[in-house]
């Protein structure tokens, strides 16, 4: 199963953009970034106050989240 994940290829996901995708607050989002140990998908960090998402990155860790019922129940 492909988790789709809308962006444009090469565009990078803002932290606002990221949280309305997966249905969370952004406050959220940052928490899970300065959470120890870090949690939610790798991040790239411009600066101090400018942190993007890569759509791929972003794939993976919904991925790696997904549970299946059926390989569940095995």
């Amino acid at each position: 199963m492909s988790i789709d994940v809308p962006a444009a290829p090469g565009t990078l996901l803002t932290t606002d953009e990221l949280a309305r995708l997966v249905k969370v607050d952004p406050s959220t989002v940052r928490r899970w970034r300065t959470a120890n140990p870090v949690q939610g998908p790798a991040f790239i960090r411009l600066s101090a106050r400018v942190v993007k998402y890569d759509p791929e990155d972003v794939r993976a860790w919904l991925e790696r989240h997904r549970t299946d019922p059926e390989e569940s129940a095995r």
